[in-house]
């Protein structure tokens, strides 16, 4: 595996790859890999011909600065998983790398970036739009490969491919899950054992939800079930329990709709926030 610190030792390395007609796959990455960020490495193996993994924890997506120091950093161990993967080539930036200058711009996401996450860490997808872009102007790749845990931010992705006439196929990759149901994090590493053993009460909620409300129980009264659950506990803080259309993300009153609909849920455990979400069909 080639391991590039700058964007000047890797574009010549990719643009031969193009030059020979390779398909470049793309995974961007904070770093702290586990099980679910390899599944993204090994589809990018088989749908791709050179793939490349960034690691980068980007400052302009944390709108706490407490969250972004404590945010786990293990390039070696990192690197070591992504060799044993297969992956081809690991990128690993600096700060002026990605902004050799302060990045300024405002992206028009519409509503996208007002609800769930959105309305809950003011600036965080802008920050997600700049470090994306420049990623993807400096790897320039075919194929881009994204976990769905992140559902709102795939969306983002996908229109911020619109705004910035990326000719890029944005590729969802499903949720991994520990034995408990909880959904494969970075964040994960954070909590401690009882936090841990906790966090698991998570999953099992959204699945109580959704059997509530294929028995034509209320959103509302799904919702308020969900917080009172966590409010048995101080180790819980819930952000938001939703329920939304799954292709627009606008919130439901209702289960009418035609379509897939998708529970989110963010909640800190500890002063770790977790987020996850579950598709109903």
């Amino acid at each position: 595996m080639i391991i590039v610190r700058n964007k000047a030792e890797l574009m010549p390395i990719l643009e031969r790859q193009r030059v020979n007609g390779k398909i470049i796959g793309f995974v961007p990455t904070m770093g702290a890999l586990h099980a679910g960020h390899i599944s993204l490495i090994e589809n990018s193996l088989k749908q791709s011909d050179f793939t490349v993994c960034s690691i980068f924890v980007n400052p302009t997506q944390f709108n706490d600065k407490a969250d972004l120091e404590r945010y786990p950093r293990m390039p070696e161990k990192d690197a070591a998983m992504l060799e044993k993967a297969g992956c081809h080539m690991l990128y690993m930036p600096e700060v002026m790398d990605i902004y050799p200058e302060t990045d300024t711009r405002v992206f028009d996401f519409g509503h996208l970036d007002k609800v769930l996450e959105g309305a809950h860490r003011a600036g965080h997808f802008n920050g997600v739009g700049q470090v994306v872009s420049r990623l993807f102007d400096i790897v320039k790749p075919q194929k881009a490969f994204f976990g769905l845990k992140d559902y709102q931010q795939v969306a983002i992705i996908k229109k911020l491919c619109e705004i910035q006439n990326y000719q890029i196929e944005i590729i969802p990759c499903p949720i991994l899950r520990e034995t408990d149901g909880l959904a494969m994090s970075s964040r994960n590493m954070l909590l401690n054992e009882e936090e841990r053993k906790a966090a698991s009460l998570i999953p099992q909620l959204m699945q109580e939800a959704q059997a509530r409300l294929k028995n034509a129980e209320p959103i509302d009264s799904v919702k308020k079930y969900v917080f009172e659950k966590l409010s048995h506990n101080p180790i819980y803080k819930p952000d938001y329990f939703e329920v939304c259309d799954a292709n627009t993300l606008l919130p439901l009153n209702s289960l009418t709709i035609k379509g897939p609909s998708i529970i989110l849920i963010a909640c800190f455990v500890g002063k770790i926030r977790l987020i996850d979400n579950l598709v109903m069909n």
